[in-house]
C-alpha cells in the first residue's frame, strides 16, 4: 500500500504578513520621551564681570547623597523648607521693597531682587528628593507672587486673581478680554520678585 504524502501548509505569504505586523506596530505604538525640566536660561552675555554678591543674599540649600537637607548649614525637614526661603526673600534687609512683609533683619537678603537661592545636590541625590526640594523652592516664589498679584490686580483690573492664575488666563485661547494688560502685570510681578534659583550639581 503506498504511503500518503503529508500535506504541506503554504508559508510563502507568512513572511509578508509578519512584515505588515511589523509596519504596523511602529507606526502606531507612541514611545514617551521623558521631557525633563522646563528651564529658561538667561542669555549669553559677551565680556561681562560677574556681579558683586553678598553672602547675605544667598540662601543655601544642599541635599546630600542620602537626602539629607541642609539649609544654611542646619539640617531641616523638607515641610518646613519653602516657609524659611518665603522668609529669606521677603526679608526686605535694606528696606528698598515697599511690599515686601519680611522682618528686616540686616543678617537676611536686602530684598527679592537681589535675593538667590542656591541649590546644591550631590551627584548621587535621589531623583524624588531633587524633585521635592526644587518644587518647594519655586513654590516659595509662587506664594510671594501670588500675594503681590492680589495686592496689583485689583487696580489692573484684575480682582482676586493670583499670580497662578493670571498665568493660565493669559495661556487660555478662549478667554477674550485684555491680553496685553495681562501680560504687563504678569512681567511686573516677575520684574518686582524674580526667580533666581542657582543649580549646581556636586
Amino acid at each position: 500500500m503506498a504511503k500518503r504524502a503529508a500535506p504541506e501548509v503554504n508559508a510563502g505569504s507568512m513572511a509578508d504578513i509578519a512584515f505588515l505586523l511589523l509596519i504596523f506596530f511602529l507606526v502606531t505604538t507612541t514611545i514617551e520621551k521623558d521631557s525633563g525640566i522646563n528651564r529658561k536660561l538667561p542669555p549669553m552675555e559677551d565680556n561681562t564681570e560677574p556681579p558683586v554678591i553678598k553672602q547675605k543674599n544667598i540662601f543655601t540649600v544642599l541635599v546630600n547623597k542620602k537626602d539629607d537637607l541642609l539649609v544654611e548649614d542646619e539640617p531641616m525637614a523638607i515641610k518646613d523648607l519653602r516657609q524659611a526661603a518665603i522668609e529669606f526673600l521677603d526679608n526686605n534687609g535694606d528696606g528698598s521693597c515697599k511690599f515686601c512683609q519680611g522682618k528686616k533683619d540686616e543678617k537676611s537678603s536686602d530684598n527679592p531682587d537681589k535675593a538667590i537661592i542656591s541649590l546644591k545636590n550631590d551627584r548621587e541625590t535621589s531623583y524624588a528628593a531633587y524633585i521635592s526640594v526644587q518644587n518647594e523652592l519655586v513654590a516659595a516664589y509662587n506664594v510671594l507672587r501670588n500675594r503681590r498679584a492680589l495686592e496689583l490686580g485689583a487696580s489692573k483690573g484684575f480682582p482676586k486673581m493670583n499670580f497662578t492664575e493670571m498665568q493660565a488666563l493669559h495661556k487660555d485661547v478662549r478667554w477674550n478680554g485684555n491680553k496685553k494688560k495681562l501680560k504687563a502685570l504678569i512681567d511686573q510681578i516677575k520684574l518686582e520678585i524674580p526667580q533666581k534659583l542657582s543649580e549646581v550639581v556636586e
